[in-house]
């Protein structure tokens, strides 16, 4: 063997040795490192699904910063309001605090409802509702089944109920959230944009077809493209809707676009014009929010946005997906804390009985009474 051949043996021979003495350091360093993370609580202790979704550090400043949702109170619904909410502190260590609308004739019942339960401790501010705000700007109309309810227009007045706010939640009181708030208050919002709703288009009940009237998930379901104020607008009947149950608003920006503005002048000219659809006999907020944010609006994570549980589309969804899901909305007619909907042992896990006993479920055996 010449000296060179030899002197290629000895190298390979050094370069093996190095690699595994450099094997060996790493090793220890590895396991001195769990050690040390085990006792002074380091982000590597903890899973990878909880470090990819908030270090412990950013987790502790979360907890002091306010996430404000706004909410509505009716008498007739309080059991709604109480279980959303009871769901919400209890799936959560931000630091939430309710804005909660109601009318005058609300405030004495919700008050005692959450001082004698617990949720006497969360962290909540009752703000009436002024309905002056809304005359000349709804239409009454002798068809519909039930009369305009003032609180469902609370979702346009947002600035009002929240000043001082940049950013804010708001929610349907027929929801249970069984996810983390702050991750849906986290939902980027792309520039410009004043909120972020979650799109029928992503919704597994896509396909309720009304005959002549398109769907009750495209645009031509709620607006009447016969009418010129509709047609000069530009929009395609067969947009895709959102669903205005779930709202997560930029308050910097609602403000600037002047958006509450922008709805009410809809709304008087509905008044005068008729301009909304009435194939679906629908809603009577949904029309202004969809045009004023026809394609300038953001969209949120489909799964914190699981609806119409209380219709016959709520049959389609299957108990792992409703399990899966961050929030259950049970729009429709049928509510969970009425006689028929879809899974109302979900929503009632978190309802708490009224101390009163003025609001009681509504259940098809006596003995299922609260």
């Amino acid at each position: 063997m010449s000296m060179r051949r030899v002197n290629l043996v000895l190298l390979v021979l050094a370069a093996l040795v190095f690699v595994i003495v450099l094997h060996h350091h790493l090793l220890s360093l590895t396991d001195f490192l769990r050690r040390e993370g085990s006792n002074l609580g380091l982000v590597g202790s903890h899973p990878i699904d909880f470090i990819a979704e908030a270090p412990p550090e950013i987790l502790e400043e979360r907890t002091d910063e306010e996430v404000p949702i706004v909410i509505t109170a009716v008498d007739e619904r309080l059991g709604g309001l109480i279980a959303a909410v009871n769901s919400i502190v209890k799936n959560t260590n931000s630091n939430v605090v309710f804005y909660i609308v109601s009318l005058n004739d609300t405030v004495d019942h919700l008050r005692t409802w959450v001082s004698k339960t617990e949720l006497k401790n969360i962290n909540y501010k009752v703000i009436a509702f002024d309905p002056h705000w809304l005359e000349g700007k709804i239409k009454t109309d002798s068809k519909l089944s039930e009369p305009v309810k003032p609180l469902t227009f609370a979702r346009f007045y947002l600035p009002n109920f929240v000043p001082e706010a940049e950013k804010v939640i708001y929610l349907d009181d027929d929801v249970i959230v069984q996810g983390d708030i702050h991750g849906l208050y986290d939902t980027p919002l792309k520039p410009g944009h004043a909120a972020a709703f979650s799109e029928d288009c992503d919704s597994v009940s896509s396909k309720i077809v009304v005959r002549g009237a398109g769907n009750q998930f495209n645009y031509l379901g709620f607006l009447d493209y016969k009418k010129e104020s509709i047609r000069k607008l530009g929009m395609k009947a067969s947009s895709c809707t959102f669903n205005p149950g779930v709202i997560v608003a930029n308050l910097t920006e609602w403000r600037h676009q002047n958006i509450t503005q922008q709805l009410e002048s809809w709304m008087e000219r509905n008044v005068a014009e008729d301009l909304y659809s009435r194939t679906l006999a629908g809603s009577v907020t949904t029309p202004p929010l969809l045009i004023v944010f026809y394609k300038q609006h953001s969209s949120m994570d489909p799964l914190w946005h699981v609806r119409h549980l209380g219709s016959s589309a709520g049959q389609r969804h299957s108990a792992g997906f409703i399990n899966a899901a961050k929030l259950l909305h049970w729009n429709g007619h049928y509510k969970p804390w009425g006689r028929t909907s879809f899974y109302p042992e979900i929503w009632e896990k978190w309802y708490i009985p009224d101390p009163t006993g003025q609001f009681r479920l509504i259940r098809r055996h006596a003995q299922d009474y609260h």
